[in-house]
C-alpha cells in the first residue's frame, strides 16, 4: 500500500443512538431490507450501581490484516492503495457468505435477494475525490470522523480494544473509538 491508512474513529461518547448514521448509509448504497451496512451497537455491563452502557456506531473497520480479504475464494475483496480502504467488488461475489462468517466483526452484510454480499466500502465514490462518508455528513452529533488513522490513533483516548468486542489482535482493525474507561477494556 503507498497511501496511508484511513480510518473511522467514533466519540462513543456524544453518541444518542439515533441511527442517522444507519440510515444515511443504508439510503447512500441502497441497502435492501435487512442489510445494515453501517449499525448502531448498545453494549452494557458492570453490577449495580456502577453500571456502564455504551453506543458505537460500527461498520468494517478497514483492517490493517483483513481476515476477510485473505479468505475470499472469488477475490471480491481488495485494499484500495491510496488509503489503505478495504473494499468489496459485489460483480465477483459469488455469494458464498464466507466473509460473514469470518469477519469477527460482522461488516459484510449479505443480501439474500441479490445473492451477493455487500459492505462499507468508504463511501468509495467521496472519500476518494475527497468528500467524507455520508455516516459522517449525516449525523448530527458529529460523532463520526475520518482520517488517516496515525492522526486518530494518537487522540487521548482512541482505542481499538472495547469490551464485549473481538480482540483487535485479530485483524488490526483501523477503527479508533473513544469510549468511557470502564467500556474500554475487560
Amino acid at each position: 500500500m503507498t497511501g496511508r491508512q484511513i480510518a473511522f474513529y467514533v466519540d462513543t461518547t456524544r453518541c444518542i443512538n439515533c441511527r442517522t448514521c444507519e440510515i444515511a448509509c443504508k439510503d447512500a448504497n441502497d441497502a435492501a431490507v435487512g442489510v445494515r451496512i453501517r449499525r448502531v451497537r448498545t453494549l452494557e455491563g458492570g453490577e449495580f450501581p456502577a453500571v456502564w452502557a455504551v453506543n458505537i456506531s460500527m461498520s468494517c473497520n478497514h483492517c490493517e490484516d483483513p481476515i476477510c480479504l485473505r479468505s475470499c475464494p472469488s477475490r471480491a475483496y481488495s485494499k484500495r492503495e491510496s488509503d489503505g480502504a478495504v473494499v468489496h467488488d459485489p460483480a465477483r461475489c459469488l455469494g458464498c457468505r464466507y466473509c460473514t462468517w469470518v469477519c469477527p466483526y460482522g461488516a459484510p452484510q449479505y443480501d439474500p435477494g441479490s445473492g451477493r454480499i455487500f459492505k462499507c466500502n468508504m463511501c468509495d465514490g467521496l472519500v476518494p475525490a475527497g468528500e467524507p462518508p455520508v455516516c459522517v455528513t449525516a449525523c448530527p452529533m458529529r460523532v463520526i470522523e475520518v482520517g488517516p488513522l496515525s492522526e486518530l490513533e494518537i487522540r487521548k483516548g482512541a482505542t481499538a480494544v472495547i469490551r464485549h468486542l473481538p480482540s483487535a489482535s485479530l485483524t488490526r482493525p483501523a477503527a479508533r473509538y473513544k469510549v468511557r474507561p470502564e467500556a474500554s477494556s475487560d
